[in-house]
């Protein structure tokens, strides 16, 4: 399988290519939709919160795009699907046209669920991102547009898998976004307009942080034996790496992703450290806090602090510096962004309004997790080119490096981790609702950890 990071140039011109745009070209091809059903159904697949919230984002496109309805909904938890169903029923319940015979539940859901569907309708891929590829690889058989969470992947091997896979999907034309919402936010696109123009003169380093509590099912105990191993970790996903990435992976992107963006391209090397401090009997797989130096080809680096630890400074922030002053790119978490520039390195709170203020974004902004599905469907009824996945998938790589790098205690080039062989989930496509997880504990209930200048190649 082709990689394109194989060589030096092409690696450069690939790294900067993905990181500014945010979609690609594909060969144009005939409206999918019939006049006499305009309709694009939807199914979800993978109904926790994200998925729910995605559904929601789905149902609530402007009507100006014309009717969609979701028509499907798939996972392994009756429970999780039933609490999404009733939510969305409560806020859309015009538009779901989900009938009890169209409620999958098991690993073999998303191909009963994408078989009903028609060319150009639209699956969501909310599941654990273990199973991106083989939900892709089906979606693509079927004519499908998608909409996918990130991360993208968790690995090399996924990572190849995923790119090879989306050149079938470029040559049909097929609408593909991915939860990188950020990119999305008008007021981080005015500001990188702005850094673009030399607001802030020649980008020289950014700040990225990530600084909170404990998070999603980031910590997790001693399976008691109610659920199977496979069920068990499904359930509590962010613990474990081969089904997201680990908390580093699931959280920090956004992050990271943004201050790529700023930068105009992917770091090609990283060095870090993390450990676990605070872990007590908590049996996951991931630190609890990570420090990650990032660098680009130009030598620029960018800094990545994430850390799950109560009672401590939290912060959730991305600034970049520049030879002419200092912009920060997002401060108030996701949304809204906040975006200003100042003419120093001193960053203020967004209610400052003195000399050393050069422009803010006015407020309110439009929500991006609203514009991405804005954007998709205005794509799909337009047949625009639109697809996400190669920066989706690099922005998941880059991510992984950097957690690579803690994990192992090395410092790890992007071309490294790219042709790397550890697959962290061999036989994903083929699990069943009683298979064996692909990562099973010892006989005390615990499971391989990272360790730092131990394990040197892989991370665990």
């Amino acid at each position: 399988m082709s990689n394109p990071l194989d060589s030096s140039s092409d690696r450069r011109s690939f790294i900067k290519k993905t990181a500014a745009t945010s979609a690609l070209a594909g060969v144009a091809l005939p409206h999918v939709h019939a006049k006499e059903d305009n309709t694009i159904n939807v199914t979800l697949i993978g109904c926790g919160g994200r998925g729910t919230g995605a559904a929601n984002n789905a149902l609530s496109v402007s009507d100006s795009l014309g009717p969609i309805k979701l028509r499907s909904m798939v996972d392994v938890f009756e429970d999780k699907m039933e609490k999404s169903f009733k939510t969305l029923t409560r806020h859309h319940a015009d538009k779901m046209d989900v009938t009890p015979e169209r409620k999958h539940i098991g690993f073999d859901g998303y191909k009963e669920a994408m078989d009903d569907l028609k060319k150009g309708d639209i699956a969501i891929f909310t599941t654990p991102l273990a199973f991106r590829a083989p939900f892709y690889e089906y979606a693509i058989k079927k004519g499908l547009n998608v909409f996918m969470e990130k991360p993208v992947i968790a690995d090399g091997p996924t990572a190849r898998r995923m790119l090879e896979l989306n050149k079938e999907a470029i040559e049909k034309n097929l609408k593909v976004g991915v939860g990188l919402m950020c990119r999305h936010c008008e007021s981080r696109q005015e500001l990188w307009n702005r850094i673009q123009d030399g607001a802030i003169g020649d980008l020289i380093n950014i700040r990225c942080y990530r600084q909170q509590g404990p998070v999603g099912s980031a910590f997790t105990k001693k399976n008691d034996g109610e659920m199977s191993e496979l069920m068990y970790q499904i359930r509590n996903f962010h613990s474990f790496l081969w089904l997201s990435g680990g908390a580093f992976s699931d959280f920090f992107i956004h992050n990271i992703d943004e201050g790529a963006w700023m930068k105009g391209s992917w770091p090609v090397k990283a060095k870090a450290s993390g450990g676990r401090h605070f872990k007590k009997d908590y049996v996951d797989q991931n630190f609890d806090h990570y420090s990650v130096e990032y660098t680009f080809d130009d030598g620029t680096k960018m800094y990545m602090d994430g850390r799950n630890m109560p009672g401590c400074h939290n912060e959730f922030a991305v600034y970049t510096h520049g030879t002419k002053g200092s912009a920060v790119v997002s401060s108030a978490a996701h949304t809204p962004a906040k975006s200003r520039i100042y003419k120093g390195h001193n960053v203020f709170n967004p209610r400052y309004k003195g000399p050393d203020l050069v422009w803010a974004r006015p407020q309110p902004e439009p929500n991006p997790y609203q514009l991405e599905w804005e954007h998709l469907v205005e794509a799909i009824r337009n047949d625009k080119p639109y697809n996400e996945v190669e920066r989706g998938v690099m922005a998941s790589a880059v991510t992984s490096l950097g957690r690579m790098a803690a994990h192992t205690g090395q410092e790890t080039e992007l071309e490294t981790f790219m042709n790397s062989k550890h697959a962290f989930a061999p036989g994903v496509d083929d699990l069943t609702m009683d298979s064996d997880s692909p990562l099973m504990p010892d006989e005390n209930g615990l499971y391989p950890v990272p360790v730092p200048g131990v394990t040197k190649k892989t991370e665990f």
